[in-house]
């Protein structure tokens, strides 16, 4: 057992894996998995897993409820999130150096993408018919690493965590599980969308009306889609799992309510002084032939349009990180690099900076969200396009999952690829970028392509693929 004064470290028994701790964890309080689970191996080693915070933050405009678990009290702040986040890192932060993410607990939640209008001056009048926190974030002091590489897991806890809990993953591992096999008979026709195809072909036209205005360059539009069925959460997240496994997933279960992310795309990455973000734009699916595979990724690679777009979210991200950032640190180490994936090749580069020392972590979010890969350029416009266009509330669609551990280091995904199941219905959202040549038709069919990722998961049925 390996002890760094406050914090302690154990090994736990062969045999547990990320997906059998989230199926032994259901049932407990707050139970969490943040899933390195595929992608590129530097991106992909870690997996992360928690029961029984100690703090619980539910946030919706100015209003929090912070529950206090173990103390059996719950409070009512009128506050700022952001300044609510601010204050609890500061009385749980600890000293801890050079040690891996997550040593010791921290905050595992979410940050819907409806906080906009706390972040920028920018009103908010699509419909919040889910009626879900814009923050969730819960305080962990015992937490599962999963090193993927090796297969080792371990228990990090600061002293003072509840022994029923160290105990919980002391004991013999689950049996591994997988995914069922009883897949449903399911197809786009029952499936709901929230708006017709019409009135988003309209929206696209609209949007592109605005580009042609010289009021953006372009703008993310998505629609989202809803299945009447009563889906078991684990079950599913294993299955989208399976067919495209990715370096953010993540599973979360706020009260009445679930949440399971298959996210390529980082958002935010703080250690240190270091910051990175790391955008996606451009997409091709993967070949059925290594000739077909290879001719389809140095076809993204070419791509004239892809690469225009891309390069307009780098710039956008260079200057968000240029808000927090020391002069002449910002800088682009990756540039429209190809990353292939189980299902699609990307487009990606890295934006990294150093961040000057008057800013903190929770400056460094405020002054980057929403991520610019999914909103458009200049996002503050953006902002205002999609709320007009879109006709209900985002959630944590294009929002972001992740830690924000209690030394100081930070890592969030862009939550796309994410679905809700909440009142025995299951939400995803898709979407796509819209620049001055979009077809409005082309971009509804890109949606409907994309939608049927999530319907292989539930169906078993059909080639995956999606442009984004």
């Amino acid at each position: 057992m390996a002890n760094h004064g406050e914090i302690r470290t154990r090994e736990l028994k062969e045999g547990w894996t990320p997906l059998g701790a989230l199926c032994r964890a259901i049932g407990q309080p707050y139970p969490f998995l943040l899933d390195g689970a595929g992608g590129p191996k530097r991106f992909s080693r870690r997996s992360f897993a928690g029961i029984s915070p100690f703090i619980a933050i539910h946030s919706r405009g100015l209003k929090s409820t912070i529950e206090y678990l173990r103390e059996g009290r719950v409070e009512e702040v009128q506050s700022h999130p952001f300044e609510i986040l601010r204050s609890l890192l500061a009385k749980y932060s600890l000293a801890g150096g050079q040690l891996p993410p997550m040593t010791g607990g921290g905050m595992v939640g979410y940050l819907s993408y409806d906080l906009f209008p706390l972040i920028e001056k920018v009103g908010k009048t699509a419909s919040d018919d889910l009626s879900m926190p814009d923050m969730f974030f819960c305080l962990y002091d015992a937490v599962v690493h999963f090193d993927n590489e090796s297969g080792k897991a371990h228990l990090s806890h600061r002293q003072g965590a509840p022994e029923e809990v160290l105990q919980f993953w002391l004991s013999e591992p689950p049996e591994p599980p997988s995914p069922s096999l009883n897949f449903i008979d399911v197809a786009l026709a029952d499936l709901s969308p929230n708006q017709s195809r019409e009135k988003f072909m309209g929206a696209v036209e609209k949007a592109r009306e605005y580009i042609k205005a010289g009021d953006v360059y372009q703008v993310n539009l998505s629609q989202r889609f809803c299945l009447d069925y009563d889906v078991d959460p684990v079950d599913f997240y294993a299955r989208l799992r399976s067919v495209s496994p990715a370096p953010f997933g993540a599973c979360l279960f706020p009260q009445g309510f679930s949440i399971m992310s298959n996210s390529p795309e980082r958002y935010l990455l703080i250690d240190g002084d270091y910051i990175e973000t790391r955008p996606i734009k451009g997409t091709r699916p993967r070949g059925r032939t290594p000739e077909e595979d290879a001719a389809l990724a140095a076809e993204l690679k070419a791509s004239v349009k892809d690469n225009a777009e891309h390069v307009m979210i780098v710039d956008l991200e260079r200057n968000d990180l240029g808000r927090v950032c020391n002069y002449n640190t910002v800088h682009v180490p990756e540039l429209a690099i190809v990353e292939s994936y189980a299902n699609v090749h990307h487009l990606v580069s890295t934006v990294a900076g150093r961040v000057h020392p008057s800013m903190d972590i929770v400056s460094c979010i405020k002054n980057s969200f929403p991520g610019g890969s999914i909103t458009g350029a200049p996002k503050v416009r953006a902002l205002e396009i999609i709320d007009e266009l879109e006709p209900t509330a985002r959630g944590v669609y294009c929002g972001s999952i992740g830690y924000i551990d209690f030394c100081g280091k930070v890592d969030l995904n862009i939550a796309i690829r994410t679905a809700v199941k909440k009142g025995g219905k299951l939400y995803f959202q898709v979407g796509g970028g819209i620049v001055h040549d979009s077809v409005p038709a082309e971009e509804y069919d890109e949606t409907i392509t994309k939608a049927q990722s999530f319907l292989k998961a539930l169906s078993g049925k059909g080639r995956v693929w999606s442009q984004k």
